[in-house]
């Protein structure tokens, strides 16, 4: 790598259409995991202008209104402003359900039980596929600074919207932030970017003062910002029309902004609106569990982590780690996997009860990241002791 160099991530709010796609299959979940914790979803949402359509398969003893948590989730984003403002609306969006059970064939392969050609009787992987975790030490939240201070604009231009201190602000808006490295060390922000839709009687020189001064310089570190940081405000000059009336929105559309902003490579699945028998979910928040564990015991300042499974089979085919020439003690790569084995088990019937999956979570993960965020079990640092000891540290 470069020793001088510029990295950005974005992040895109609640209100962007993907997010209001991945909020309301993240509600389905909930729903269904409020009354039975062994629901199997995979629910996908699609949006447009004043519709919804949910696809998927769902098989599970809870009753409940879907319709009534579609629009209570579309509620809560901030789409319920005068109906003359928008004609994607709560109350008015027009609803197409499409959802069937799961298949008995990935079923079988799933569920703790023995059947023909199944070599096992645990519970199986939903599919198969790779998943990666990562944590280093560059902020507070071992997460990649870039991410993080894209996801920080966009949480506080919620705040302010909702708390109603700026009547002008409307739910959809982007954030994008380049971070400068020297060296391996962050020395400035470069550039900052962040386009929110507004209503039509506010002017962009209001716009542009107040993301500047009450969001930007609110949320970022002072001593990053400087008289040559750029800030390019709604650069296409008027952000009226957003969310579904602007553009599609699709569940799993923003994998990248929910993970590592690019800085930490993706296996490609997405997370919401999957129960955590669908390792693309639950094994991708395990493995960053993991990776910010063995940052936080001091045992390498960059941890990145890959697992893979096989559909049906309980466990992992393969599992990599690496450290980016940052391991300490005198460690090597094989050691400390050796040890991560011995701490954690990545069986994923293990994964959901290491983690206590099996209840109405998700919803709280859906917006500004999926890491990060206190208060969700991937990112307790509960094992840091017995790695420690594992590796005789």
């Amino acid at each position: 790598m470069a020793s001088s160099f510029k990295f950005s991530s974005e992040s895109v709010s609640e209100g962007h259409p993907d997010k209001v796609a991945d909020y309301i299959s993240d509600s389905v979940l909930d729903a269904c995991f409020t009354q039975d914790p062994y629901s199997r979803v995979a629910c996908e949402t699609l949006v447009k202008s004043n519709m919804v359509t949910l696809a998927g398969e769902i098989t599970t003893s809870a009753v409940f209104d879907v319709n009534q948590v579609v629009r209570q989730a579309i509620r809560e984003i901030g789409y319920n402003t005068p109906k003359d403002d928008d004609v994607f609306h709560a109350d008015d969006v027009f609803i197409n359900n499409y959802i069937t059970r799961q298949s008995p064939d990935i079923a079988q392969g799933v569920d703790a039980r023995a059947v023909e050609g199944k070599d096992t009787d645990e519970q199986g992987a939903g599919d198969q596929g790779i998943m990666f975790g990562y944590a280093c030490n560059e902020t507070e939240e071992m997460m990649p600074a870039a991410i993080m201070f894209a996801h920080r604009i966009l949480r506080k231009l919620a705040e302010l919207r909702k708390s109603g201190a700026v009547d002008w602000l409307r739910p959809d808006a982007k954030s994008q932030v380049a971070v400068n490295y020297e060296n391996g060390v962050i020395t400035h922000i470069d550039n900052v970017v962040v386009s929110t839709q507004h209503t039509a009687d506010v002017d962009h020189a209001t716009i542009r003062e107040f993301i500047i001064e009450q969001v930007i310089r609110e949320v970022l570190p002072a001593e990053l910002l400087s008289a040559e940081t750029q800030y390019l405000i709604n650069p296409t000059g008027k952000f009226v029309v957003g969310g579904p009336a602007g553009d599609a929105g699709l569940t799993g559309r923003k994998i990248i902004v929910d993970t590592y902003g690019g800085w930490g490579r993706h296996g490609g699945g997405a997370f919401s609106g999957k129960d955590p028998s669908k390792v693309d979910r639950s094994a991708a928040y395990f493995c960053r569990w993991v990776a910010k564990n063995v940052v936080a015991a001091g045992i390498c300042d960059i941890c990145e982590l890959q697992v893979a499974y096989a559909i049906g089979y309980p466990n992992p085919t393969s599992i990599h780690i690496e450290t980016f020439e940052t391991l300490k003690n005198g460690l090597n790569e094989q050691a400390v996997i050796e040890a991560i084995k011995q701490v954690f088990s990545f069986k994923p019937a293990d994964i959901v009860k290491q983690l206590d999956l099996l209840r109405p979570i998700y919803r709280e993960s859906t917006n500004y990241g999926h890491f990060g965020k206190p208060g969700l079990p991937w990112e307790q640092l509960n094992k840091v002791d017995a790695l420690k000891a594992a590796l005789n540290l």
